[in-house]
């Protein structure tokens, strides 16, 4: 089940972590966004944050799923309901971005129905203070998906 939450005290920091490890942004998007969570026998085991763009456009910021519940299809359940969201809120677009070495993350996006439509260079340089590295890559570039409503 996926319900929207009321309050950002109500997050789940810990497991927005898995896709974030800046808890400092993470609260900062959680300000101005709307959280969703999936729960199964109220333990929640996945969410995602929406944050508007501008009128006609709406951006997934975070997207986590437990790493025990991962590739159970509870990722895209999480997506599919953004896109429905998204559609009866009125958005035309949705956009999210993820890091050069999220090879995962990248494929998931696509077979989801997402088009690369930009890269910003150096992104995760500018924004954080420690390197990350994924699949033995350093994360420094974030690639940017959107998807048409």
């Amino acid at each position: 089940m996926i319900e929207i939450l009321n309050s950002i005290d109500e997050a789940p920091i810990d497991l927005m972590l898995l896709a974030d490890p800046s808890k400092k942004l993470i609260l900062e998007y959680l300000k101005n966004g709307k959280c969703f969570v999936y729960k199964e026998n109220d333990e929640i085991i996945g969410c995602y944050v929406l944050q508007e763009i501008n009128t006609d456009k709406i951006e997934l910021v975070n997207i986590a799923v437990l790493e025990s519940k991962q590739g159970s299809g509870i990722g895209k359940k999480l997506l599919a309901n953004a896109f429905d969201y998204a559609k009866e809120m009125g958005y035309k677009e949705l956009e999210v971005g993820t890091g050069n070495s999220s090879i995962g993350q990248i494929a998931f996006y696509q077979k989801m129905g997402f088009r690369i439509c930009n890269i910003d260079i150096g992104f995760y340089d500018r924004t954080y203070n420690k390197k990350i590295y994924e699949n033995g890559i350093l994360c420094r570039d974030m690639i940017r998906f959107t998807k048409i409503l």
